[in-house]
């Protein structure tokens, strides 16, 4: 008899497990999260773990499906002290495993947007929701202007930091630059400026001063043999806020603008059909089987919502041109239910 229950048990709990692998959602729907700038992903042992803009600390969401990170716990990484240069604003954080480490940078002030500059925290443990986050300082070139915005990427070898930055000392124009790097918190050289605004699309912008060109929010794409570095242009304040892209090929020399070339049309821009407005500051991820590309960025549900805090995370999925360029397509209706990302 105890045969027979134990056998009726083994079946009963297979066919339950059978059951809830068939009524998993097979579908999701923009956006992620009520509310999130600035999204963050990456990818590492199985795991995906987000980040965005908070503005008051640093924090981290992992879970094993993008799909599921409403539902996925948030950890808190770290807090900054109060009355230092990065106590406040803190903004666009970015988590990279570089060097069989992790290094969470950012861009912090002292409650002064002229004085944002970057920053970053180091932490060993396999898991960085878990271990200890040091402190490793500010992160920048010799000219010590404006910061914000930083990404880090690897290319030959050769480990490079983007971010959009100023000219001098005073607003009016964000550029786009690059350096080398000597270590995942230590710049090496001179800085080089590879964007500026340059089309019209990239040169609205209404607040105080009255007009403000911005290039900001630089992310490097690879595929093929070619660099895709995508970025977001006009004031995050306008509904005109959409994604640009520069070209080079990977084996060029980087730090040479030469290398360079700008799309002269938005890669990803507001639809009005859609109610998507001012999508901007993306990553990339790949789906679970590393067979799908993926985007994230933020976007306002309706117009007029500029940089607040109805900006919220969505995701889809894009493809490739004949050329090898991404084709992102336009931005997906909020609500629409998408085949959630494969694997």
């Amino acid at each position: 008899m105890k045969y027979l229950l134990l056998t009726l048990y083994l079946f009963a709990a297979i066919t339950t497990n059978v059951c809830a692998q068939d009524t998993a959602p097979a579908t999701f729907t923009n956006p992620l999260l009520p509310s999130g700038a600035d999204p963050w992903v990456i990818y590492h042992d199985g795991f995906y773990y987000y980040t965005n803009s908070t503005g008051t600390r640093l924090m981290i969401i992992k879970t094993k499906t993008m799909q599921g990170l409403a539902a996925a716990t948030r950890t808190v990484i770290w807090k900054p002290p109060v009355g230092t240069n990065y106590s406040k604003e803190i903004w666009a954080p970015e988590l990279h495993f570089l060097q069989g480490k992790w290094y969470m940078y950012f861009a912090a002030d002292d409650g002064s947007n002229d004085h944002h500059r970057v920053y970053v925290l180091e932490n060993p443990s396999p898991d960085p929701t878990i271990g200890q986050w040091t402190f490793k300082g500010q992160v920048g070139d010799a000219t010590n202007k404006w910061a914000i915005d930083v990404s880090v990427f690897e290319n030959k070898g050769e480990l490079y930091m983007l971010w959009s930055g100023w000219e001098g000392d005073t607003n009016g124009q964000q550029n786009i630059y690059i350096a080398k790097m000597e270590n995942p918190y230590t710049i090496k050289g001179d800085r080089v400026k590879l964007s500026s605004p340059d089309y019209d699309w990239e040169k609205f912008g209404t607040a105080n001063p009255p007009h403000v060109g911005v290039n900001e929010g630089p992310e490097i794409l690879a595929h093929g043999n070619k660099l895709f570095l995508i970025y977001s242009a006009s004031g995050c304040w306008t509904d005109h806020y959409a994604l640009g892209m520069l070209t080079a090929k990977a084996s060029a020399d980087l730090m040479d603008p030469k290398s360079w070339t700008k799309s002269p049309e938005p890669v990803l821009q507001t639809n009005v059909e859609n109610s998507v407005y001012a999508p901007g500051h993306n990553s990339f991820f790949k789906s679970p089987n590393g067979k799908e590309d993926w985007i994230i960025y933020h976007a306002n549900p309706t117009p007029g919502c500029g940089c607040g805090g109805k900006r919220s995370p969505r995701m889809q999925k894009f493809t490739w041109k004949k050329d090898g360029s991404p084709d992102f397509g336009i931005p997906v209706k909020a609500g629409t239910e998408l085949a959630v990302p494969a694997g």
